[in-house]
């Protein structure tokens, strides 16, 4: 799981920072809005920790940016700010949770694992096979029956295949794709993701040039359409 903190008080942010990684996280942190704003536009995350007073930027700004384009990602308010206002103002703008300053660590830690673990049972399907149209696909064994009859998916195409699935009808971005199928150790470049794509057009689609199950959204990334 990815978490951006963005948090200007420097030992704070290495403390936070310190604490995430030993639970496990992959933690990227910044010091101030407009870097924050950057890493999120480049990079997927799962969760987003940010304080509202910052250097140009704030915290309650960020959550509004990113809450336009991504209404998904996990966002937690910290902030000095403890009046009720304040808090509404936090959930207004798009957050989860708000913590005020001071804060027990601890605390701030268990939230963070309540949000997680919110937003993956909200966004995962649990099944091991799955039939749309004609075809069929065990995503244990890997065994698919497509257009041509029956062959056997690579662990790559079935991890995208049931990403794609689980996100029925919505629009998985590249950045999620990176971090789900690849992960941030081997950047496939864009067309590669096109390749699979377009190799389960030929897997499963009637027309592979007009298709009704697999989509691609320039610029933003891919869609499984299902009625």
């Amino acid at each position: 799981m990815r978490i951006l903190l963005v948090e200007d008080e420097e030992q704070l942010n290495k403390i936070i920072k310190l604490n995430l990684e030993l639970e496990g996280y992959e933690v990227v942190s910044t010091f101030n809005g407009e870097d924050a704003l950057k890493v999120v536009d480049n990079q997927y995350f799962d969760l987003l920790i940010l304080d509202v007073m910052l250097p140009g930027i704030n915290g309650l700004q960020i959550c509004e940016k990113v809450r336009i384009t991504n209404g998904k990602v996990a966002i937690i308010i910290i902030s000095a700010r403890d009046t009720s206002s304040d808090r509404i103002s936090g959930l207004k703008a798009g957050a989860d949770d708000y913590l005020t300053k001071p804060f027990v660590l601890e605390e701030l830690l268990l939230r963070v694992k309540n949000l997680i673990k919110r937003s993956s049972e909200d966004s995962k399907v649990n099944f091991n096979e799955y039939v749309f149209g004609d075809n069929r696909v065990n995503f244990e064994t890997y065994e698919a029956i497509g257009i041509a009859g029956s062959f056997r998916l690579t662990h790559k195409e079935a991890m995208l295949l049931k990403l794609l699935i689980e996100k029925k009808n919505e629009v998985v971005s590249r950045k999620s794709i990176l971090q789900n199928v690849w992960g941030y150790d081997v950047f496939p470049s864009t067309r590669t993701i096109d390749n699979f794509i377009s190799n389960f057009r030929k897997y499963f689609e009637q027309n592979p040039k007009e298709p009704k199950y697999f989509e691609s959204i320039r610029g933003v990334g891919y869609k499984f359409k299902e009625e």
